[in-house]
């Protein structure tokens, strides 16, 4: 079915200035795209494997309000443009004091309130740091083969405060979670799956695909049945987190606008670019 692009244009038709690194923001740095009952969002920064911008979660809260707005829209799938799903925030701008959260809607508009109807995230290559935090707070998560995940920010002296601390020991065993966390060590797409955080891995390139085929179906269903059983599923899963969240930010604020995690940031990523040459 052809998509309706609902903001931006697609990397092909803007003669590929999409698929390059837009420090401003753009339109095309998030593309929403509307595929009969499934609303596709896409991350569309690939040189800087998708790190999230403040305009980028702007334009993020706005596709999951439309999502949740509009009646004719069943599923959302959160996705991005390989080679990476999302690399979390963007350093650079996180080291000049920009933030990607917003107020009561979290990292990416996303993580501390998500959308109501059913979000997907269909992830290709790397969901780290902030992309992980992202991909936590959808409720399905289809996978290629390639994917890994990983909350990083200990090796650059920060920490994952979008709430990847709360929903990770809720998805997986507590002490597993912990390590990830505390190691900042990755995991593979058959390690996630292994785990229950992946519910099904797929040949790389497919994870859209496969992500908006279970949207289908589970747009097939009346909505009054899938909106009740999501409401009862999440109530049961996430318990009292909307307090811990927002407690939790209180206990990390003073580490998160700390000088020493500036710095930190600004070391990750003069370090980054003089790899690069």
């Amino acid at each position: 079915m052809t998509g309706e692009l609902r903001q931006g244009r697609s990397a092909e038709a803007d003669g590929g200035r999409g698929a390059r690194d837009r420090a401003d923001g753009g339109a095309t740095d998030v593309i929403v795209e509307r595929r009969g009952p499934i609303l596709v969002v896409r991350l569309n920064r690939p040189r800087v494997r998708n790190a999230l911008t403040r305009a980028m979660a702007e334009q993020l809260a706005s596709a999951f309000a439309e999502l949740d707005d509009r009646a004719e829209l069943r599923v959302g799938v959160l996705t991005g443009t390989p080679p990476a799903f999302c690399a979390g925030m963007d350093l650079a701008a996180f080291a000049r004091g920009e933030r990607a959260s917003l107020p009561d809607r979290g990292f990416g508009g996303l993580t501390q309130r998500p959308p109501v109807k059913p979000l997907i995230a269909a992830v290709e290559g790397a969901a780290v740091g902030g992309g992980f935090e992202m991909v936590l707070a959808c409720d399905m998560v289809v996978a290629s083969a390639d994917a890994v995940f990983a909350l990083p920010e200990v090796r650059r002296g920060l920490v994952a405060a979008a709430g990847g601390l709360l929903r990770l020991p809720r998805a997986i065993a507590p002490v597993v979670a912990m390590e990830m966390a505390l190691t900042g060590e990755p995991i593979d797409a058959g390690r996630a799956f292994a785990l229950g955080l992946v519910n099904r891995v797929v040949p790389a390139g497919t994870a859209l695909a496969a992500a908006c085929e279970l949207g289908e179906r589970i747009a097939a269903h009346p909505d009054h049945a899938v909106l009740a059983s999501k409401a009862v599923l999440a109530r049961a899963r996430d318990g009292e987190l909307a307090d811990e969240y927002r407690s939790h930010r209180e206990l990390l604020s003073d580490i998160i606008d700390s000088p020493d995690a500036r710095a930190g940031a600004r070391d990750f990523v003069e370090g980054r670019s003089g790899g690069r040459g």
